[in-house]
């Protein structure tokens, strides 16, 4: 199976990290962001890996390689200028021939991808979007009135959103609805296909997940490491974060 992980950002809200390496290639624990994800998709069933690339493109593929090290084949696009969350795919159109993956490469998750791309292929629709309801406390009690008496007082109440999880999965007639060279979100596209009132498939997720977009989540993907992803890594026997071919470390620190 196929899939494609977007690296291409410039992780500006994890700087001074970002500043020296991209953000797909930070380290966690003992592996990096984007290691995790390839592993865990490795883990998946997923043996064809297309990294999109723009920030320090080169970088992240002398980093990583042909993949050869993970038991996957990965393969590397480069945008010549941003192109959102969505434009990049049009780059592996022609070997996009298939249902495939599509994740940010700044996630984190215990996602079963498999069953993810299993459960796209039974619905009428170019694209399933992973789902994941976000809970916010509320930090002041609610008041609920009727003129001017109070009827009701609930105490800090949790908000609850159900928002994109960043991971999706296409069908190469996806593309059709892509505009070619155009810097084009994920968000667009969503809206696009509902106002022309085509079906977009949903999947709400129960599984860990974490979207390593400040400081404050890169804290907490060294956290739970050892917890949810640790096993990827040993089960790689792979040598660790930041060693390129030349035996040079590139991880901070």
């Amino acid at each position: 199976m196929k899939a494609v992980i977007l690296a291409g950002g410039l992780g500006t809200r994890l700087k001074p990290f970002t500043q020296v390496i991209p953000k797909p290639l930070l380290p966690v624990g003992e592996s990096s962001v984007l290691e995790i994800q390839i592993l865990s998709l490795k883990r998946y069933g997923f043996d064809e890996i297309f990294i999109a690339t723009n920030y320090r493109a080169d970088f992240v593929q002398a980093f990583l390689g042909d993949g050869s090290s993970h038991g996957v084949k990965l393969r590397f696009s480069r945008e010549a200028k941003p192109l959102g969350t969505c434009g990049p795919v049009l780059l592996l159109r022609d070997v996009l021939d298939e249902p495939f993956l599509l994740v940010n490469g700044d996630i984190l998750t215990t996602l079963d991808f498999g069953v993810v791309h299993g459960f796209a292929a039974t619905k009428d629709s170019p694209l399933l979007v992973v789902t994941r309801e976000m809970i916010t406390p509320f930090n002041f009690g609610k008041v609920v009135a009727d003129g001017d008496y109070i009827r009701e007082v609930e105490e800090k109440p949790d908000f609850r959103l159900e928002i994109l999880a960043g991971i999706y999965v296409m069908k190469p007639t996806i593309f059709d609805l892509i505009p070619p060279d155009t810097y084009y979100g994920m968000d667009s596209l969503i809206k696009d296909m509902l106002r022309r009132q085509i079906p977009v498939a949903r999947y709400e997720m129960k599984d860990y997940w974490l979207d390593i977009g400040q400081l404050s989540d890169y804290q907490q993907a060294q956290e739970v490491y050892q917890e949810h992803f640790v096993h990827l890594k040993s089960a790689d026997g792979d040598t660790g974060p930041g060693v390129l071919a030349d035996g040079h470390r590139t991880d901070p620190g």
